[in-house]
């Protein structure tokens, strides 16, 4: 797995986006990241749908990578770390969550999280809030219009529709505009939203060897 990263400058700070659907935050030490989707290929399985759970593996390797590249101190999950509440996917994902004791574990509430106290202590969370607000930056699942704050969000699955005389392409991206940096969904299986994507923005698309702004 190859990392490229791209310093971007957000009221004053250096955030580095990576072509591994992931930010990290220098100054707090954390890494960013939202949509996991924990259980969505074992919620798929059981309603009788065969897929094979290489895709969460994938998913874990990946953010694995991520921590050895930053050594992170702390996980902020913006929103959808589960899919479809507790089954057997989020056990092999507890198992990888303890290898990473030592990084502080917050989950920002997105609409799939249906977390009982049990599972919250399973999932080994240091914090669980709706939104999470540190220096001028809100943490927050899907984008709220009244708040004043400069917001991280996820929720959309944001990607962009790239034309060419041979083809057109999806792919997933970033989108910052002057009050809100839209994150792309960690886990690759998961749709694109091309459509409802935030106005006045710079897009950031990535793929395994590059990002670039369109």
């Amino acid at each position: 797995m190859f990392i490229v990263t791209r310093n971007l400058s957000v009221q004053n700070e250096i955030f580095t986006l990576t072509n591994q659907r992931a930010v990290f935050w220098e100054k707090e030490k954390a890494l960013i990241l939202s949509d996991l989707h924990i259980g969505k290929t074992a919620h798929f399985r059981k309603n009788g749908i065969a897929l094979a759970n290489h895709i969460m593996k994938s998913d874990l390797e990946r953010l694995s990578a991520l921590i050895e590249f930053f050594q992170p101190e702390k996980f902020i999950v913006v929103g959808d770390l589960l899919h479809a509440g507790d089954n057997s996917d989020v056990d092999e994902f507890c198992a990888w969550r303890n290898q990473y004791t030592d990084i502080h574990f917050c989950l920002i509430e997105g609409n799939h999280d249906r977390i009982s106290k049990s599972l919250e202590k399973k999932l080994c969370l240091n914090g669980k809030e709706a939104s999470l607000t540190i220096k001028n930056f809100t943490f927050i699942h899907d984008f709220d219009a009244s708040l004043q704050t400069f917001q991280i969000t996820g929720h959309i699955h944001p990607g962009i529709v790239l034309n060419s005389a041979v083809k057109s392409i999806r792919l997933p991206c970033f989108a910052l505009s002057h009050n809100q940096l839209l994150l792309p969904a960690f886990s690759e299986f998961t749709g694109l939203d091309t459509k409802n994507l935030p106005g006045k923005s710079k897009f950031f698309v990535f793929t395994d060897s590059e990002i670039y702004e369109v």
